[in-house]
């Protein structure tokens, strides 16, 4: 899958929100309208350090599994996966507040198995229920050894536009970018049972840069 976020300091979705503060910001100057003039500007400059696009120093290692986003380890559990893995598995829980960088990345190396859009509601995005009720759209990975990860955007309360760049079919590397979430919003990873977790709640991660778990590497029998 071509990176389409690579080399580019701001994301391309933000600069709608860039812009669009920017340019009034720019005619209120001009008329001496200062007060609005320095609150546009702020804004702009808040959109443009929000949809910020940083590079980032990828581990190398077959079995790492990177975090998707930045943001706070806030849920790690062992559940069964109903809906698209349909097996038991750990499920590690990144938040991405507003402060935070919104660009996701793939947790590990793979083929898209599938990328499925679920409708739903807003709730905060640290909501244990938002999990299955909040609006959010899931890829499916399949590693070469067989073994499936899903990667799961959710949209929170003030999250509401979920933008995924990915498609089924396409390979993945670790670390790259496929997508993001504004405003606020959360990341959820679920892995193997056989998995070895390497944070903790309360950790903060860096996406594609903090490792969170590792997997074996044997082939599938």
């Amino acid at each position: 899958m071509p990176d389409r976020a690579v080399g580019l300091p701001i994301a391309r979705e933000g600069l709608p929100f860039v812009l669009g503060a920017g340019v009034p910001a720019v005619v209120a100057g001009v008329v001496g309208w200062i007060g609005p003039a320095l609150a546009l500007a702020a804004l702009s400059g808040y959109c443009a350090w929000f949809f910020r696009n940083p590079a980032r120093d990828i581990p190398s290692g077959e079995g790492l599994i990177v975090s998707p986003g930045d943001g706070k380890v806030i849920a790690i559990e062992h559940e069964f996966e109903s809906r698209y893995l349909k097996a038991d598995c750990i499920r590690i829980t990144v938040f991405l507040n507003i402060f935070n960088v919104h660009i996701n990345r793939a947790p590990c190396d793979g083929v898209i198995h599938d990328v499925a859009y679920q409708p739903g509601q807003f709730l905060v995005a640290s909501n244990p229920d938002a999990t299955v009720k909040n609006e959010q759209n899931a890829l499916m990975i399949e590693r070469a050894d067989g073994k499936k990860i899903l990667c799961v955007q959710v949209a929170g309360l003030i999250a509401r536009r979920i933008v995924c760049w990915a498609s089924p079919g396409e390979r993945m590397a670790k670390g790259e970018r496929f997508g993001l979430i504004r405003f606020g919003s959360r990341m959820d990873v679920s892995l193997p049972l056989e998995s070895e977790v390497k944070v903790q709640i309360g950790d903060h991660v860096k996406g594609g840069s903090s490792i969170i778990a590792e997997l074996s590497c044997a082939a599938p029998s």
